[in-house]
């Protein structure tokens, strides 16, 4: 018997702040392509697990005024949403990374609408950011985003200050590791490009009359495509293997 029906209503929506606003910006789950009263039921879903275990900790923040209960709401999501925004900015480097391959490879194709996004994107860089996304939830990322946030009520309780230079930092420094991984998986595909076309205008020096660069776009295609088919395997590799070091170094 529930002996005080609104301080668990309240426990639950304050469980439910923390992580609705987690799935609101957590990649894979805030897709387009996910309904969002299912983003709606799967965040009341694991609020309504989790709350046993969070009980000693939010219930006793229950019992304040509505203008401080009002503070605690903003608060608890915004918290969620810097979880979230941590591993969505991971897998939007991704995104950046396929982007510079293709433009490296030739291959700029008009976008198609993206698989994850409602957006335009090539084939190319759709293929990338999936793969890496499906391989992220092959190896669970979400338990370790759902256990950090579990975690978080001891690192940041319900109603401690937040500090904004903190969260500022944190994503900076989210941006900054991914954009140095990301531009080493695209690394050899920027050197294979800027070679190319170097010896592209070679031969345009030594043939002015032949329009080199006509000829040798399929070339160049070509070759990036053959690059990719042989290192998409250790690409994603290596984004899922940094996807750990990087969300719980915070």
């Amino acid at each position: 018997m529930i002996t005080d029906p609104q301080g668990t209503v309240l426990t639950l929506f304050l469980a439910f702040c923390r992580i609705g606003g987690c799935f609101m910006v957590l990649p894979g789950f805030s897709s387009a392509r996910v309904p969002s009263n299912i983003r709606l039921f799967l965040s009341l879903g694991l609020s309504l697990a989790v709350m046993p275990v969070l009980w000693d900790t939010l219930y006793p923040r229950v019992s304040a005024t509505p203008a401080s209960m009002i503070g605690l709401i903003g608060s608890e999501m915004l918290i969620g949403i810097m979880y979230g925004m941590i591993a969505r900015m991971y897998v939007l480097g991704l995104q950046f990374a396929g982007s510079i391959l293709t433009m490296s490879i030739g291959f700029t194709a008009p976008g198609g609408h993206d698989v994850l996004e409602d957006m335009q994107e090539t084939s190319l860089t759709s293929l990338i950011t999936f793969s890496g996304l499906m391989l992220l939830f092959i190896l669970d990322f979400h338990h370790m985003i759902f256990r950090a946030l579990i975690d978080s009520y001891s690192v940041t309780p319900v109603g401690a200050v937040l500090e904004p230079q903190k969260l500022l930092i944190t994503l900076t420094d989210t941006l900054r590791a991914s954009t140095n991984i990301m531009l080493r998986l695209a690394s050899p595909f920027l050197i294979y490009g800027l070679l190319f076309n170097v010896a592209v205008g070679l031969v345009n020096k030594l043939a002015p009359q032949v329009p080199v660069y006509f000829i040798s776009t399929p070339y160049l295609i070509t070759g990036g495509i053959f690059m990719m088919y042989l290192a998409i395997a250790a690409m994603i590799r290596q984004f899922a293997d940094g996807f750990g070091p990087i969300f719980q170094s915070f």
